[in-house]
């Protein structure tokens, strides 16, 4: 007997806005803007494209197309998605890595 699992969709876990923002601030810590730009893309997913695309006042293709592994999302746009999601990017000074945990180098 076959084991079978159903796909795994994060987005069916981003209920509230203190789940996006701890979601999106767990991806920001991986430094990795395709990441990033993905789990915007999965938050955007949780929230509805159509809702989004009312909110932003962007079009479901826009934001289709921006938040997409290729995509490359303007400034504008991604502050619209953030108003949209009721979040705001906070900015502060980087921890510097340890490189002695860093076996290259």
């Amino acid at each position: 007997m076959k084991t079978r699992f159903s796909e795994f969709d994060i987005a069916e876990y981003l209920k509230s806005e203190e789940d996006i923002a701890e979601y999106l601030n767990a991806v920001a810590e991986y430094d990795d803007p395709e990441f990033f730009q993905a789990a915007l893309g999965d938050v955007a997913r949780a929230r509805g494209m159509t809702n989004m695309a009312k909110q932003t006042g962007l079009s479901r293709e826009n934001l289709y197309r921006a938040l997409s592994k290729d995509g490359n999302p303007r400034l504008k746009t991604l502050e619209k998605i953030f108003d949209a999601l009721g979040i705001e990017v906070v900015f502060r000074k980087k921890t510097p890595k340890d490189k002695s945990s860093n076996p290259v180098g």
